[in-house]
C-alpha cells in the first residue's frame, strides 16, 4: 500500500468514499463536476494536502490535510486532518490507522506543533479509533451551515 498526492483521477473514488456512510449518502452527489472543481482548488494550494492510500492502483482510502500558520503557540503552524475515509471492503484491517498515522508524521515533518481533527457527534466508533491514536476531546466543534 502506497500513500501518495491525489490526482485528478482518483476524484471519482474519493468521492464514491465519501458518499459511502450514513452522513456522507445524504450530503453527497457523486458524479457532480463541482468535485473537479474543488479539487483543482486543492491541489492548487500549497497548504493543502489531498492523499489517497493506493494498493495495488485501486484507490483504497483517503484523507486530506490542511496546514494553517497562526499566531497563537508562538506563531505555530497547525494540520487539520479532513474527510479520513477508507472504502468499505477494505475497513478493519488498519488502513485508517496508517493512513492517520502518515498525516502525523507528515505533520511533524513540515513542522506542526500540533494536529487537529472534527469528526461528526454520531460516530461513537471514530471517536474510540482517535483517542486511541492518541487524540483528546479538548475541544466543542461549532458548525454553520451556509
Amino acid at each position: 500500500m502506497t500513500i501518495r498526492r491525489a490526482v485528478e483521477a482518483d476524484v471519482h473514488p474519493i468521492v464514491a468514499m465519501l458518499a459511502d456512510d450514513p452522513l456522507g449518502a445524504r450530503r453527497e452527489t457523486p458524479g457532480d463536476p463541482a468535485y473537479l472543481k474543488a479539487f483543482e482548488v486543492i491541489d492548487a494550494d500549497p497548504h493543502q494536502l489531498l492523499v489517497v492510500a493506493d494498493r495495488d492502483g485501486e484507490v483504497v482510502g483517503t484523507l486530506q490535510l490542511t496546514f494553517t500558520a497562526g499566531l497563537s503557540r508562538l506563531g505555530s503552524t497547525r494540520a487539520t486532518v479532513e474527510a479520513v475515509r477508507v472504502r468499505s471492503d477494505q475497513r478493519g484491517g488498519g488502513l485508517g490507522e496508517q493512513l492517520v498515522r502518515w498525516a502525523i508524521d507528515e505533520a511533524r515533518a513540515r513542522g506542526c506543533a500540533l494536529v487537529q481533527l472534527t469528526t461528526d457527534a454520531s460516530r461513537v466508533d471514530a471517536h474510540r479509533f482517535y483517542e486511541r491514536l492518541g487524540f483528546t476531546a479538548s475541544h466543542v466543534g461549532m458548525k454553520l451551515t451556509l
